[in-house]
């Protein structure tokens, strides 16, 4: 009896194995999927702040100014990201996230320090990411000591011993530092994201399965009109999306919406382009509903969500991954809610993410809508 058992439950297993060798497709996700996913996280994960964008302004111009900024750019946790005349400008690049950290060197900065009286150095840091702005700001107040000790030792410039400089921080946006404030809006994209360009893929490739898309093909349908009836749900089911989202994040967790709301939802409905032309394209490369979901899972969200800059700092990633993540819709995105939730800027500072994104949404639509038609005809 046992052996019968036994010869039975083997039997059966080589059948599975069979079916995986026949199903080409499926084995290729099996085997390749893993590898990619691994690689592309021990890239990406890493949750020390290096490369930060820094914006400097400079209102002394003095020895002991430059040698300031010379140990604060001396390390691998902040890169100058350029250098300005005034404090708009420093706040503007903080808006545009051209910079995660301004660096105000006041007037008088090397007389206090000749004169032994107390010198202050001011930073201002971008705190819609509170991990990165907390070590960022450790980092730097740990340079600024360093170089304080020194200037107290008269060991750096010339022999007279110099008073205390200090670093007066401000986090921007988030003052709290509060990560829920971070984590809890980009959750809006995602679930975009994984709603509608899943939803899409399963329900087409459904119907192939069951066989009533074929039914839909010899009707008088056109093709053009079977696609806007497929997708159309699923992008109302979207907008549905943001309307709770929206609805949870401000009443709930009280992270109210900066900016402008109409906007969100207007740049919100170009992301759609992309996920439901994904969900399209997905469909017609797979031919169960276990290869969509699998495929839209481990080759299009996993590597979004891990390099988009959700969980992982894109400026810490290699250079090489990080021109990868320029390819990603779902980055611009990020900057997009993050911009309107937090800082509360307009589409004048966000209008570059916009037009990329339209761009990503158009080219992506348009190619799985001809992908799709030729599925069809």
């Amino acid at each position: 009896m046992i052996r019968m058992v036994k010869s039975r439950i083997v039997n059966l297993i080589r059948k599975e194995f069979q079916q995986l060798r026949r199903d080409r497709r499926l084995l290729a996700i099996a085997l390749i999927s893993p590898v990619l996913q691994l690689v592309l996280l021990g890239y990406a994960a890493n949750m020390d702040v290096e490369r930060t964008p820094t914006v400097v302004l400079d209102q002394d111009r003095s020895e002991y100014s430059r040698l300031l900024l010379s140990r604060m750019f001396s390390g691998e946790q902040f890169v100058p990201a350029g250098y300005v005349e005034n404090d708009e400008q420093v706040g503007k690049a903080l808006d545009e996230g051209s910079a995660s950290v301004g660096i105000i060197i006041p007037h008088g900065f090397a007389r206090d320090i000749r004169s032994g009286d107390h010198a202050e150095v001011q930073m201002l840091l971008d705190g819609t990411d509170s991990t990165a702005a907390m070590v960022g700001q450790s980092y730097a107040e740990m340079i600024v000591k360093r170089f304080s000790a020194e200037m107290a030792a008269g060991g750096a410039v010339g022999a007279i011993a110099g008073g205390l400089v200090s670093p007066v921080a401000r986090v921007w946006y988030n003052p709290a530092l509060e990560s829920r404030n971070f984590i809890v809006p980009g959750v809006l994209a995602l679930l975009m994201m994984v709603m509608t360009t899943l939803l899409t893929s399963l329900a087409i490739v459904k119907e192939r399965e069951v066989g009533t898309l074929e039914q839909l093909i010899v009707t008088p349908l056109r093709s053009f009109e079977i696609m806007l009836g497929k997708i159309i749900p699923f992008a109302l089911i979207g907008m549905v999306d943001v309307c709770l989202v929206v609805f949870v994040v401000t009443v709930v967790f009280g992270i109210p919406v900066q900016g402008s709301v109409p906007l969100l939802f207007g740049l919100a409905g170009i992301f759609l382009l992309t996920t439901l032309g994904l969900g399209m394209l997905i469909s017609t490369i797979s031919h169960t509903q276990q290869q969509a979901m699998i495929t839209a899972v481990f080759f299009v969200m996993l590597p979004m969500i891990f390099l988009s800059g959700f969980v992982f700092p894109i400026e810490n990633m290699p250079p090489p991954i990080q021109y990868l993540t320029y390819i990603l819709p779902l980055r611009y995105l990020f900057v997009i809610i993050r911009g309107l939730f937090l800082k509360g800027v307009g589409l004048s500072h966000l209008w570059d993410e916009a037009v990329i994104l339209l761009v990503f949404g158009v080219v992506i639509f348009l190619v799985s809508a001809l992908r799709f038609r030729g599925r069809l005809e």
